[in-house]
């Protein structure tokens, strides 16, 4: 069916509501806005799918959402036991609570049990609340970190990880052959609470969740806490469970930015509620300077991305990257513990910087590695603790997610608050300041600039574009023309490894994936893959040396070459 086809039957729908009508009829007589909006299905990737907010099959609607939700209601009949559940959690993002709702009903109509949450919450938490309610899936409606215009749907598995490609391929199976409008079921809401099928959650699991933190690694110091923190929820669903978490762990000199703590869906005081851009601290560092923080943490919409600002030697706040944050915790958690063992294990992903890898060896961790993504991450958790084989210490990833515990299987910024505050109030204690920490770690582990760039690719030919790209990435021969100290070629797409001085190959561990990585003399490194949300083609990189100076050099070397493979020019 091509796009005209389909706008024409969404205008014909008796089920479509006027609102949705009136909004494709102003678009009649523009068939590029048309193509875009219908050229094809949103598409499942990092667990769920994403899209601008509007009609369309290639838009987020109540329409798309009753219709995935619905596919998953096959899903789960056909392959999960009886007595079947489903809990759902929404963020703070337009129509957010609409769309958990209308998943609730669909869920409900199909006599599936759905626990909604009354109030928006934090997305590990609702990777809690699938394993504490028993359930059989779960489901988040939340873009995450981006931008205003958009939404998206999350779908968990009864482990509380985020699906995997396997479950991903079955659902968009079973979700292809659901008519958006004629073959999706959905009840009223009073309907479904006479049945008892919908069921409102809300103290009882925040709760539940919250006791289970006495659980995470502490210092014992006798340090009073009384270190002053400013936190922003960035107008998203943090405020709540952070702040109570940081409280009940005897932070008490907390300030929250009141002007980004109410939810708002346009999220008004940043250009992006992204924890990963400098522009989103302006308003907290004006507040941290003013009382004179030591600690600035800012949470993303849905609260399972954490950014951290600390105070630098010149008094003002410096931003740690991702990677200097999972360092830092990572060497923080392993220095608590008495005895490290090869049992104890650490997982990062494969565009994570080897400066944690490093440090856990060097402590007798042993480390796991897994694709771009959490629900990797969560995964391999699940699977080391079912083998009983190694015990979880912690897992991270660039991206500003983190994770330790046993009790969430995501990233969890609401933990990773509270093990934020622990060291740097346990380092003020010792007399260190955090960028002192770092500094040792660069001088006992080696010095390591680590870095991300990402471009934009017109949504029309972003195949296309990223395909000349990766023919580049693919072939020894062009790798050795831009990276001539190149010295293996990962390719994830056959499952290869290729080292070149050598000509030999051998297996890869991980699951085929669209990722190209390779390693250059002297412990550099470049991968490129797609974003799994956005047209974006990303470039990580990350540079190793025994000095700052080495290390930002070989950085600026390897971000010029891929600036000219993407015929870019500063």
């Amino acid at each position: 069916m091509n796009h005209n086809t389909k706008y024409q039957s969404w205008l014909k729908s008796e089920s479509l509501d006027e609102e949705s009508r009136k909004e494709l009829l102003d678009i009649i007589n523009n068939p590029g806005e048309i193509e875009e909006r219908f050229c094809e299905n949103l598409r499942f990737s990092t667990g769920g799918i994403r899209g601008i907010i509007g009609a369309g099959t290639n838009r987020i609607n109540r329409y798309v959402i009753r219709q995935q939700v619905q596919g998953l209601s096959n899903y789960i009949k056909k392959n999960s036991p009886k007595n079947h559940s489903v809990v759902i959690a929404y963020d703070s993002r337009h129509f957010s609570s609409e769309f958990a709702l209308d998943a609730a009903l669909v869920l409900c109509a199909n006599n599936i049990k759905a626990y909604i949450f009354e109030s928006l919450r934090p997305t590990p938490e609702l990777s809690f609340a699938v394993r504490h309610l028993k359930c059989s899936a779960g489901i988040v409606i939340t873009a995450s970190h981006n931008p205003h215009e958009y939404n998206g749907y999350k779908v968990y598995g009864a482990d509380g990880v985020q699906i995997t490609v396997g479950v991903a391929d079955h659902l968009m199976r079973e979700t292809e052959n659901v008519d958006i409008f004629n073959d999706v079921f959905i009840i009223k809401k009073g309907e479904g609470l006479k049945k008892g099928l919908l069921v409102y959650v809300g103290k009882e699991v925040d709760d539940a969740y919250l006791s289970e933190f006495s659980t995470l690694p502490s210092h014992l110091s006798d340090s009073d806490k009384s270190i002053r923190i400013v936190y922003t929820p960035l107008h998203g669903a943090g405020a709540r469970l952070v702040t109570k978490a940081l409280q009940m762990r005897g932070y008490n000199n907390l300030s929250v930015v009141d002007s980004q703590l109410e939810p708002d869906g346009d999220f008004p005081t940043v250009i992006s509620p992204n924890p990963e851009e400098k522009e989103t601290y302006k308003e907290s560092i004006i507040l941290a300077e003013k009382i004179n923080a030591d600690l600035i943490i800012a949470t993303d919409p849905d609260c399972d991305r954490i950014g951290v600002g600390i105070k630098n030697d010149s008094g003002g706040f410096s931003l740690l990257s991702g990677n200097q944050t999972g360092a830092l915790l990572l060497n923080y958690i392993l220095s608590l513990k008495e005895n490290i063992v090869s049992k104890d294990a650490v997982i990062k992903t494969i565009v994570t910087s080897d400066l944690g890898a490093v440090i856990a060896k060097s402590y007798g961790a042993t480390v796991f590695e897994t694709l771009t993504g959490f629900k990797y991450i969560g995964e391999k958790i699940e699977e080391l603790e079912k083998n009983n084989s190694y015990k979880f210490l912690f897992g991270y990833e660039e991206s500003y997610g983190y994770l330790a515990g046993t009790f969430v299987r995501d990233k969890d910024a609401v933990i990773v608050a509270v093990l934020i505050a622990d060291m740097v109030d346990y380092y003020k204690y010792k007399g260190l300041s955090v960028f002192e920490v770092l500094n040792n770690l660069y001088e006992k582990y080696g010095y390591y600039e680590d870095a991300l760039e990402s471009f934009i690719l017109n949504i029309n030919d972003s195949r296309k574009r990223s395909d000349k790209i990766y023919s580049i990435f693919r072939s020894s021969d062009s790798v050795l023309k831009y990276f001539p100290n190149c010295e293996i070629i990962e390719n994830y797409e056959l499952g290869e490894r290729l080292f070149l001085k050598t000509g030999s190959k051998e297996e890869l561990e991980l699951p085929k994936a669209c990722v190209v990585k390779i390693y250059l003399s002297g412990g550099s490194w470049v991968a490129v893959r797609p974003s799994g949300t956005e047209p974006k083609l990303k470039f990580y990189y990350s540079a190793q040396g025994k000095s700052e100076s080495e290390v930002k050099k070989r950085a600026e070397a390897i971000k010029g070459i891929i600036r000219r493979i993407m015929g870019k020019s500063d």
